[in-house]
């Protein structure tokens, strides 16, 4: 008898785990959804793990790691602009190639 209230005890922790987390409510949602789909998809796991994916929330290290990159792109273009110009500026002190070829 204690051993089976342990069990629904454990199971009672769980669930108000998976509650707390949102879990259940995630589930329940792409659930319903999954229902009220007109035409069944041919697999309903692609379906579920679809729509789990689209309604997960960001991991917060991905999120950190695209706004690094979103930065590093723009130094990027910065460089690049920069670049451009002052070969521009270099290109006014330099004489032309055929010049050089004469020599």
């Amino acid at each position: 008898r204690a051993l089976h209230k342990a069990a629904d005890s454990k199971r009672e922790q769980f669930r108000r785990y998976l509650e707390k987390s949102g879990v259940l409510d995630t589930l329940t949602k792409v659930l319903v959804a999954l229902y009220e789909e007109p035409e069944k998809p041919n697999s309903a796991l692609d379906f579920l793990k679809h729509h789990l994916g689209a309604s997960a929330p960001e991991n917060p290290e991905i999120e950190a790691l695209r706004l690094e990159a979103a930065e590093m792109k723009e130094k990027y273009e910065a460089v690049l602009e920069e670049n451009k110009k002052l070969k521009s500026k270099l290109a006014q002190y330099e004489p032309p190639q055929e010049e050089k070829r004469g020599e």
